[in-house]
């Protein structure tokens, strides 16, 4: 009776046994992608995971489906940002906040450009997934703000995917912290209600 009590637990400990270990490779391999690039070895991102190389090949078996994990892991996050944000602030600012961290999210991936942009057909639907999983929740957003009247009402939510992505764009001699001024300028620009095209001197 003991042995088939406990039995049904095991798998479920498994299970979040295997979670736990898929969580910390994807962690440690965004960091690892980060500093030295999606061809690192295989041993340095799992030994940052505290996990043996044959847990990480047992869980990505090809490298692409480590980075295709990262890459859709930090889509999630994105996503789920937005109703969390709307929950703790005020449209305006759950919006800025929420170009804030797609900013970061953006900067994640400079590591991992190289193979992104390899052709490797792996990749392929990750287009499609980003704008599925992002473009909503920055519509949501971006919809709320305006009728609150936070920000300006003629930019679209494609606008600005667009526009932090040339922002967050490599600049030569200068970091990431260059890249977040110029989003913040564009966010302090959306939160700027438009001038009339002409406005003559003030009588």
């Amino acid at each position: 009776m003991t042995e088939k009590a406990g039995s049904p637990e095991t798998p479920r400990r498994l299970r979040a046994d295997a979670q736990r270990n898929v969580d910390a490779l994807m962690k440690a391999a965004r960091t690892v992608f980060d500093a030295s690039g999606v061809d690192a070895p295989a041993k340095e991102i799992a030994d940052l995971a505290g996990v043996g190389v044959g847990t990480l090949y047992r869980h990505f078996p090809l490298r692409s489906d480590l980075v295709k994990a990262v890459v859709e892991s930090g889509i999630d996050a994105c996503a789920a940002a937005g109703p969390q944000l709307s929950a703790v602030h005020e449209p305006g600012d759950a919006l800025a906040e929420w170009l804030r961290r797609y900013t970061e999210f953006l900067g994640t991936k400079r590591g991992l450009a190289p193979a992104l942009h390899s052709g490797d057909p792996a990749y392929e639907g990750l287009s499609g997934y980003f704008l599925e999983k992002v473009g909503p929740a920055l519509t949501a957003l971006l919809d709320t703000a305006a009728a609150e009247g936070a920000v300006r009402d003629d930019v679209s939510a494609h606008d600005l995917l667009y526009a932090i992505a040339n922002l967050c764009m490599p600049v030569p001699g200068e970091g990431p912290e260059y890249n977040r001024r110029m989003v913040a300028v564009l966010i302090d620009g959306l939160r700027t209600p438009r001038q009339g095209v002409s406005s003559g001197p003030s009588s």
